[in-house]
This record gives C-alpha cells, sequence and structure tokens, in this order.
C-alpha cells in the first residue's frame, strides 16, 4: 500500500509518497509560499529528476491538487491514479489531552483538533486546511490524523504539571504537552534495534537538535518527560526560540521598551535562542559553528550555551529516570555536527562517556559513537518523522 505523508505549515507543504510494506520512499517535494506570489512546487521522483515549478497556488488546496497533479503525470509521475494511493497520512501539531495515539480522521476528530486551535494557532489551523483540501480531492481514501504531541502523553502528573493555580489546568488544560513526539518515537525505537534490545527495558534519552529543539526521557517505552512545554517556545535554546526563562522578564520588557505581551512573545519566538545571542548573526548552527573555530566571541557565547543547556536537561532527565543506558542525537544538527556533540558529551563523563573521535564525525546513518569502553551508549540516529507517520497510519488502515 502506499501512503502519501502530508505535513501542512502555514504557507507551505511537505509531501512524501511512501511504500508501507517495503518502506521505501516513492517520490517527495515541497510546496512553498502558498497564498504568496511567487508560490513554487519542487517535485523529487525516488527514480527520475527533480522537477520545480513556479505556479500560482492560492490556497492549500491548489497545492494538494499539484502533489496530486504531480505524482500521477504521464511524464514523471509515480502511480497511474490517486486509487493506488492507499491511505493518506496527515502530520498534526497539536492534539491536547484528546489523542494520546494516531486516529483515523471523522468529523469529531477535526472537531477535536480545532479546539486545539488555541494551543498551536500558527500550526494547525493549517493541519486542518491540509485534512479538508485532501477530503475534497480524495473523498474515498482513509485519513489518518498523527499527532506531535501524542507520543508524550504517557507523562505523569508531576511531570506535566506546572506550579501554577490547579484551576488553570481544570479550566483551560494548561499543562506541558511536548512536541516532536514523531521524532523521539522513532528514534528510541531505533536505537532499540542498534543496542539488540528489547524496547520495554531501555532507558533512552532522545536529544531532537535542530532549528527547533526537544529532549525526552523514554522508560520502558513509554516518554516519561520533555522539554517544549504548552507550546514550542519551552525548553532548550533554539534557533530563534528563547527557550526556559524566567516569565517575569516578560513583564519587565514590557514595561522597559513600551511593547505589548504578544510583540515580546513574537520575539521570544522569532528574535531569540541562537540568533538572538548572536546579536542577529544568523540562526542558523552551521554558520555559527563555522565562527565558533575563528574565535568569534559571540559564536563562542552561543555555542556555549547551547551545548550546556542540552547537557543540563540530560542530566535532569538521568535523575528522572534513574539512569540511562544510550543517549540519542537526531535531527539536523543532532545528527550531522560531530562538533556540537563532543561539545555536549563533555559534561557527561559522570556517566562514563568515551567518545571515538572517528566514529563521532561519520553522519547519515544510525551509529554507536561511543568506545567499547563507554559505559553509557551514546548514538547518532537519523530521525525520520515522514516514515513514522506512515508507519502509524498503515497500521490503522491496512
Amino acid at each position: 500500500m502506499n501512503i502519501l505523508v502530508i505535513n501542512c505549515g502555514s504557507s507551505s507543504l511537505k509531501f512524501q509518497l511512501i511504500d508501507a510494506k517495503s518502506e521505501q520512499l516513492i517520490a517527495k517535494g515541497l510546496c512553498e509560499r502558498i497564498g504568496i506570489d511567487g508560490s513554487q512546487i519542487t517535485y523529487t521522483p525516488t527514480q527520475g529528476e527533480k522537477v520545480e515549478t513556479v505556479t500560482p497556488m492560492k490556497d492549500h488546496t491548489d497545492a494538494i491538487r499539484l502533489v496530486l497533479g504531480a505524482l500521477t503525470d504521464e511524464k514523471c509521475g509515480v502511480v497511474k491514479s490517486l486509487k493506488e494511493i492507499g491511505a493518506v497520512g496527515h502530520r498534526i501539531v497539536h492534539g491536547g489531552e484528546n489523542f494520546a495515539s494516531s486516529t483515523l480522521i471523522t468529523e469529531e476528530v477535526v472537531e477535536a483538533i480545532r479546539q486545539c486551535n488555541d494551543l498551536a494557532p500558527l500550526h494547525n489551523p493549517a493541519n486542518l486546511i491540509g485534512i479538508a483540501a485532501c477530503r475534497e480531492l480524495m473523498p474515498d481514501t482513509p485519513m489518518v490524523a498523527v499527532f506531535d504531541t501524542a507520543f508524550h502523553q504517557t507523562m505523569p502528573q508531576e511531570a506535566y504539571l506546572y506550579g501554577i493555580p490547579y484551576e488553570y489546568y481544570e479550566k483551560y488544560k494548561v499543562r506541558r504537552y511536548g512536541f516532536h513526539g514523531t521524532s523521539h518515537s522513532y528514534v528510541s525505537r531505533q536505537a532499540a534495534k542498534l543496542l539488540g534490545r528489547e524496547y520495554e527495558e531501555l532507558k533512552l534519552i532522545v536529544c531532537h537538535l535542530g532549528n527547533g529543539a526537544s529532549v525526552s526521557a523514554v522508560r520502558e517505552g513509554k516518554c516519561v518527560d520533555t522539554s517544549m512545554g504548552l507550546t514550542p517556545l519551552e525548553g532548550l535554546i533554539m534557533g530563534t526560540r528563547s527557550g526556559d526563562l524566567d516569565p517575569a522578564i516578560i513583564e519587565f520588557l514590557c514595561n522597559k521598551e513600551g511593547k505589548s505581551v504578544g510583540e515580546i512573545l513574537g520575539e521570544l519566538n522569532k528574535k531569540s535562542g541562537v540568533l538572538g545571542l548572536s546579536g542577529g548573526f544568523s540562526s542558523d548552527f552551521r554558520d555559527l559553528e563555522e565562527q565558533f573555530h575563528k574565535d568569534a566571541d559571540f559564536a563562542v557565547r552561543t555555542m556555549k550555551a547551547f551545548a550546556y543547556r542540552v547537557a543540563k536537561y540530560i542530566g535532569a532527565y538521568t535523575a528522572a529516570l534513574n539512569g540511562v543506558d544510550a543517549i540519542c542525537f537526531t535531527a539536523g544538527l543532532g545528527e550531522n555536527s560531530g562538533f556540537i556533540r563532543e561539545k555536549i558529551c563533555a559534561y557527561l563523563g559522570y556517566l562514563g562517556i568515551t567518545l571515538d573521535p572517528e566514529a563521532n564525525q561519520k553522519r547519515g546513518q544510525d551509529i554507536d559513537i561511543t568506545t567499547p569502553q563507554s559505559r553509557t551508549r551514546v548514538l547518532v540516529i537519523p530521525t525520520n518523522e515522514e516514515l513514522a507517520i506512515a508507519r502509524e497510519t498503515y497500521g490503522l488502515v491496512k
């Protein structure tokens, strides 16, 4: 069965077509600038050439129509008709407390997702538009919602409750939810395979490090804590997000700068993190790593702060798990930067970690980067959120 995986952003749409049985990628692509001048679709069949087409897309329905047209195109298509697509898996950012697992999409599910719009105002509405567009164009094809938050719904109360009046949880469900769940689930399961051990017997810490970054603690196959919170703003220093800070800073800056809460929150989401710490130099860790090696003060302080924050979370989650069998690095930075892995692991001598310098420079593969003498394993596992979504979808519709 072929599974179409859809990931809708506010003005973009990523897609992959995956053979669910062989788990092989058939085609992938990206629609950009939806509803904006200069919109473009990039389509790449696995057995063919990349095709880039600049064409108007007034909304996500237009984008979905172009995606389906590319997949069935006589010259570069990979299926003869839409009947060869057995199901569509949709990435949904926020499922609140309603969804602890993936689910077939019904009108009731759509309404429950809509009720979470306040928790993810930039993402859930776009996700819903993608669902509506696919249902309009593929009315007889099963649709599945796969939630970023679902994997973290196994957290105990002591991990997800905030120290605020309990009535706010009761009335508004203000609590820690966590994100990147499909990545944390996929990587933790792959870690068990790489270690040759049962998933349900392991204590794992997964570090999803990219422009958005989060850490999770996984015990016996279940998430028991994670760094992102009610929104993706909490936790690690990220590309443009501040991560953890004293909440009183918001009022302080509002008063000093004469700005609204919304304006300051906008800065915490879009102008902070490594971009802010570097004095606006870059939100791209590759640029900062290059400058670090040139001893640029702004890059040194930024990269040190980032590595320290990741190491601090690893220490906290080692305590939460009462020990750890393996630490896993994934996502763009975690998978590709031996430099940042080395900086983080330099704090973890108490875990008996000794890195293999040669292995630590490899990329693009599942690999243990520690020496045989290391008491704790450190793994690099490229994430594959689309495959994780396809697996969830296939499991529900096969």
